[in-house]
């Protein structure tokens, strides 16, 4: 099965203004046609998995309960427009804890390959930030970055050649750029 890695923030939903939280459903905003093209990508075969980092929850900002909450409401939300999140991976720990779950690093994506049976490989990530984009290639995924969200800034250091901040030799590019997901999207059809 063909599958779909997404980040959250500025890729499905808006971030919030001054690079804060969602910390409530009130708060969560679906960027245009997001839910649109994940419906479309449900109806051509792809599964569906969402990976985020949440470090508002190691910085005592909302609970996991309220995370849960969110991430319900997003699944049914997408549900009623047609498509389908097979499951919603997250890190829910500060920067400074040293895990392996927090992107860059592949924690979660390694985690979902083993518990979905996927061949890392042959999935695409479609993220907004040089973290997204790191995370994925790390595991040998196709890599898409999406101008919305944090995007059009980490657009800025791929044509200035800058390295990511937590890459080691690689300045990970991302495989292709979209405007949005949906156009992404439209791609992968």
């Amino acid at each position: 099965m063909k599958t779909i890695f997404l980040d959250r923030d500025g890729v499905i939903n808006h971030n919030p203004p001054n690079k804060g939280y969602v910390r409530k459903w009130s708060e969560f905003t679906f960027i245009p046609n997001a839910r649109r093209a994940i419906r479309e990508l449900t109806e051509s075969g792809y599964r569906i998995i969402v990976i985020t980092n949440q470090s508002g929850i190691g910085r005592g900002l909302y609970s996991e309960e309220d995370l849960m909450d969110i991430h319900s409401r997003m699944v049914a939300e997408i549900g009623k427009a047609g498509g389908t999140i097979d499951a919603v991976y997250y890190c829910p720990h500060h920067p400074d804890a040293g895990c392996e779950c927090r992107k860059p690093k592949p924690g979660m994506l390694i985690r979902a390959a083993r518990e979905h049976n996927i061949e890392l490989s042959n999935a695409y990530l479609i993220g907004d930030w040089t973290t997204d984009i790191e995370a994925g290639q790390r595991v040998g995924a196709t890599t898409f970055l999406v101008l919305t969200g944090l995007g059009q800034e980490s657009y800025y250091h791929y044509i200035n050649a800058k390295p990511c901040r937590h890459a080691d030799e690689n300045e990970c590019r991302p495989d292709k750029i979209f405007a949005n997901l949906y156009t992404a999207t439209r791609w992968l059809r």
